[in-house]
């Protein structure tokens, strides 16, 4: 079940981690990477969101409608983390530290650091395109969106 709270906490601390600011698209790809990530260590994504075949890869259904600014934010939940900032990119509402996230255990911090370790380096394109290609459970959806189910990971 998709958790908003912990779906920005997890924004916030890779946003965190690249000093405040990153484009949509690359944050888009280390979330659903994490998730996946999770899902190989744990049997279960962090964010509990719905995975989606996009034109530009896979993405967390949910947490896009935050980041694009299409659901209202509950209280405590994305908007309270993270911000729009001009040309796609997002912000972190206020500094944080690994004591603020309090949705996030240890070993979901671990999945997002070994994510960050992988991935962080790496260009929004790039990742896009890594995420075309190494992510077989993405098939392109042609201009529209298909649900990725979680067992096809």
């Amino acid at each position: 079940m998709f958790n908003e709270r912990k779906a920005a906490q997890m924004a916030a601390y890779l946003l965190h981690k690249r000093g405040g600011t990153m484009s949509h698209l690359k944050l888009m790809k280390l979330l659903y990477l994490a998730d996946r990530e999770a899902m190989d260590r744990y049997g279960a994504p962090i964010s509990g969101d719905l995975l989606v075949a996009m034109p530009h890869g896979p993405a967390l259904s949910n947490t896009l409608n935050h980041m694009d600014g299409d659901v209202e934010s509950s209280p405590g939940g994305w908007t309270d983390w993270i911000s729009d900032q001009a040309d796609y990119e997002l912000r972190l509402r206020n500094p944080v530290s690994p004591e603020d996230l309090d949705e996030l255990s240890e070993a979901e911090l671990d999945v997002l650091d070994a994510v960050w370790e992988q991935f962080g380096s790496m260009g929004r394109w790039v990742l896009r395109d890594y995420t075309h290609t190494h992510c077989p459970e993405w098939e392109d959806p042609r201009g529209s969106s298909n649900p990725i189910p979680y067992k096809s990971e």
